[in-house]
């Protein structure tokens, strides 16, 4: 990798790759501020600044942000995340400079136009209400509602309705003071990219940045709970979340192989058992995700309300075997899927920007590639069953149901055939 990094002095970092042979980059600001770092009367108010980041500065209008990437040809975006907030953009090589103007306008120069503002609090409630009328997106801020109860990891990232009509300016204002700090931007890029030219540039930009305080970050607490809504819909949707290792903890990568050779292929045994020997499902998936303290092996599948009993035991009882007799192929295989999705995934400059910050984020440095990879080879078929039979018998769970559920077993009794 020719990855450089350079670090201001009020903690504004600067990160990226050139790679060979390219005519575009990916350029961004990864802001480690997201739904996480909102207090409860502040739940998405990240999510509603960076759509409003898009809605026009002292320098451009909203149009005229959109029409300075669009006019190049290149494309400009941005997403929240419960621990990140990110604003990047995809040009050609000549553009990037522009690019980077523009991204920074956005992040230091809104103005929160009180009409803009009124504009957007009607796009964010649309969303919100799409979301609830989307079974298997609104069950998983159920599920994380019920891992992570009275915390603000449990709370959803669009937020709250009540909570998004009520927000105003000196909201806005107060959340970017308080989180959006010199020391909490990742400036990171890829592609055709001169590291040396976006120090400069970033310099203009960013090095007059005082260096704040920064917030506090309330500690994970995975608790565990049942979250239960029944509606008349077409299918029964179930998701169960189990504590699993942070992305910093010696066992996240054994996680995400267990997760991928359980539920994470067409290969894998929740699929092979549920779907195509049972025909249980058209959906079902099992997931490892991660936080900087915390995270949650996940699985998820929607199902007929007469069917969801048998489904549920089937993947308890595919968690218990796992620890038992998962063999050596079922982790190479995994193993493979893994280090092919990474490997493959960074042929993009946008996946390798993003790669760059998450990084730095959660390490302070950008390992090698061969560290990665030699990380996930080490990954022992013992490792695996261990981390299977805690899954299986002893983490901490939560569970989600949606629709027709009413029959569905509860989480006492899942807990029950986890213990038998």
């Amino acid at each position: 990798m020719s990855v450089r990094l350079t670090e201001f002095s009020n903690g504004f970092r600067v990160v990226s790759e050139h790679m060979p042979g390219l005519q575009s980059a990916a350029i961004g600001i990864w802001v480690l501020a997201g739904a996480r770092h909102e207090r409860s009367e502040q739940n998405g108010i990240a999510h509603f600044l960076e759509h409003m980041a898009f809605k026009g500065t002292k320098r451009r209008s909203a149009l005229e942000i959109a029409e300075a990437i669009e006019d190049v040809g290149g494309y400009i975006n941005a997403y929240t995340t419960r621990e990140v907030t990110a604003y990047y953009a995809r040009v050609l090589e000549r553009d990037t400079p522009l690019a980077l103007d523009v991204v920074a306008d956005i992040l230091r120069n809104p103005v929160f136009d009180a009409d803009e503002i009124e504009v957007e609090r009607g796009v964010i409630l649309q969303e919100i209400g799409q979301a609830l009328d989307t079974p298997d997106d609104v069950i998983f801020d159920w599920l994380q509602e019920q891992a992570y109860p009275d915390h603000p990891l449990g709370r959803t990232i669009l937020g709250a309705e009540d909570r998004v009509r009520g927000f105003g300016r000196a909201d806005l204002e107060r959340f970017v003071g308080e989180r959006y700090q010199p020391q909490q931007m990742i400036l990171a890029a890829a592609g055709a990219v001169d590291h040396e030219a976006l120090v400069r540039q970033a310099e203009t930009l960013f090095a007059d940045m005082a260096r704040g305080a920064g917030g506090t970050v309330e500690p994970a607490r995975f608790t565990g709970g049942e979250a239960r809504v029944i509606k008349s819909l077409e299918q029964a949707h179930f998701a169960l979340a189990l504590e699993g290792p942070d992305y910093r903890a010696p066992g996240i990568h054994t996680a995400q192989i267990y997760a991928n050779a359980l539920g994470g292929s067409m290969s894998s045994r929740l699929f092979q058992e549920v779907r195509e020997r049972r025909g249980l499902c058209y959906t079902i998936f099992a997931q490892a995700g991660a936080y900087s303290d915390t995270g949650m092996m996940t699985v998820y599948a929607g199902t007929a309300a007469e069917q969801l009993s048998e489904l549920v035991e089937i993947t308890v009882d595919e968690m218990k075997r796992a620890a038992d007799d998962m063999r050596e192929d079922e982790i190479e295989r995994a193993r493979a899927q893994m280090k092919a999705g990474l490997l493959m995934g960074l042929e993009s400059p946008s996946n390798r920007a993003e790669r760059l910050a998450r990084m730095l984020q959660i390490w302070g440095r950008v390992p090698e590639l061969d560290e990665v990879v030699a990380r996930i080879d080490a990954v022992t078929l013992r490792d695996v069953r261990e981390m299977a039979a805690d899954f299986a018998a002893r983490a901490p769970a939560a569970m989600a149901l949606y629709g027709p559920v009413e029959g569905a077993p509860t989480l006492e009794a899942l807990q029950e055939r986890r213990a038998a």
